[in-house]
C-alpha cells in the first residue's frame, strides 16, 4: 500500500491539533500540503479519518482514532531504528516534546535545558506549561512525549516513574508571629487569612488538608501563580499550604517567606515522569528522561545542604 511516512506525520500532527491550519503552521508546510496528503491518506487506505466540520474544524472518526493510535507506534518505531543505526550518543537529533506542570519548571527546567543543549546539541526540545489536567491531556492527546508532573490523578492509558516525593509545607510571612518555630500543627492558625494556589487538583488537595484539621479556610486571596501567592504571603496576607520548595526564601518584590513544616500527617505529593503506555520510548526520550532524572536528583541534594 503506497502510503508515505510524510502523510502519516502530516495526519498525527493534524490530530494533534484538530486543525489543518494549525498542523501547517508548526510543520511550516503550505496548509494545502497538509490537506492534500491527508485527503491522499484516506483515500489509500479507504478511510475516512477525520470528519471536517467549517466552524469547529477537525473531529477524529472512531477509526481514525484507532490509525492515529497506529501511526504514532509507527512513527516512533522508525525514529527509534533511525537512532540506533546513528548509535545513542551525543549524535542524537530530533524533537522530544515536554510538558511540565507550571511550578516545577522555573525550578527545573532551564537548568535541564541548558545542560541537554550541551550534551545533546541535535536534539530539540519543546516546552509547554500546564496543570494536572492538562498535561495529562497533552499526553492523550499526542501534543507532548513526555510530561514532568504531580501525581494528582494519572488517567489510564498513562505511566508514571516516580521521580521525587513533595510533603506540603506552610508558607508564612517572614514576620509572623510564629515564623521562628520549625514546624506547626495546621490547628495553630486558626482564624488567620489563607492565600490559596489556585490550580486544578491542587486547591482541592490544600482545602482538604485544612478542613481535616478541623479548619475552614478563610481564603483571602487566589492565584494560579505560585509567585504570586509567595508575594502575597510576603506582604502578610495570609498564610499558604504549597508543595514546591525554592532554593531562595526571597519573593519578586524583596519581600521573603519562611517555609515552617506541618506536624499533622499529611500525605506527601509524587513528581513524577509520564508518557503515554503505548508510547515506544525512543533513544531521544530516554536521553531526556535520564536528564530530568538527574536535575530532580540534583535539586533534592541541594535542598538538603541548604536546610543543614
Amino acid at each position: 500500500m503506497d502510503v508515505t511516512l510524510t502523510q502519516l506525520e502530516y495526519f498525527v500532527e493534524a490530530a494533534a491539533r484538530l486543525s489543518m491550519t494549525r498542523a501547517a503552521e508548526r510543520l511550516n508546510v503550505a496548509q494545502s500540503a497538509v490537506s492534500s496528503a491527508v485527503t491522499q491518506l484516506e483515500r489509500r487506505i479507504g478511510t475516512q479519518l477525520f470528519i471536517r466540520q467549517r466552524s469547529k474544524g477537525l473531529v477524529l472518526t472512531p477509526e481514525g482514532e484507532l490509525f492515529l493510535h497506529d501511526s504514532r507506534a509507527i512513527l516512533a518505531h522508525v525514529e527509534e531504528v533511525l537512532d540506533h543505526a546513528k548509535g545513542e550518543g551525543n549524535n542524537l537529533t530530533g524533537r522530544v516534546r515536554l510538558v511540565c506542570f507550571s511550578t516545577l519548571s522555573p525550578v527545573l527546567l532551564p537548568e535541564l535545558l541548558a545542560h541537554l543543549s550541551k550534551d545533546y546539541p541535535g536534539l530539540e526540545v519543546t516546552l509547554t506549561e500546564a496543570d494536572a489536567a492538562g498535561c495529562a491531556a497533552a499526553l492523550l492527546e499526542g501534543r507532548a512525549d513526555l510530561a514532568l508532573t504531580y501525581d494528582l490523578g494519572t488517567p489510564s492509558g498513562i505511566t508514571t516513574t516516580t521521580m521525587d516525593s513533595a510533603r506540603p509545607y506552610i508558607c508564612l510571612p517572614a514576620d509572623h508571629r510564629l515564623a521562628e518555630r520549625e514546624s506547626l500543627l495546621l490547628s495553630e492558625l486558626h482564624g488567620e487569612p489563607f492565600i490559596l494556589l489556585d490550580l486544578p487538583y491542587s486547591r482541592d488537595v490544600m482545602l482538604s488538608l485544612l478542613r481535616q484539621a478541623g479548619l475552614e479556610p478563610e481564603v483571602r486571596y487566589r492565584s494560579a501563580s505560585f509567585e504570586t501567592v509567595r508575594t502575597f504571603v510576603a506582604n502578610g496576607h495570609g498564610f499558604s499550604l504549597l508543595h514546591q520548595r525554592p532554593r531562595h526564601q526571597r519573593t519578586y518584590d524583596g519581600g521573603r517567606v519562611v517555609t515552617v513544616e506541618i506536624e499533622d500527617d499529611v500525605p506527601s505529593l509524587a513528581v513524577v515522569l509520564a508518557q503515554l503506555q503505548s508510547q515506544r520510548t525512543t533513544a531521544r526520550i530516554r536521553a531526556v528522561a535520564q536528564a530530568i532524572h538527574h536535575q530532580v536528583e540534583k535539586h533534592r541534594s541541594e535542598l538538603a545542604v541548604g536546610a543543614e
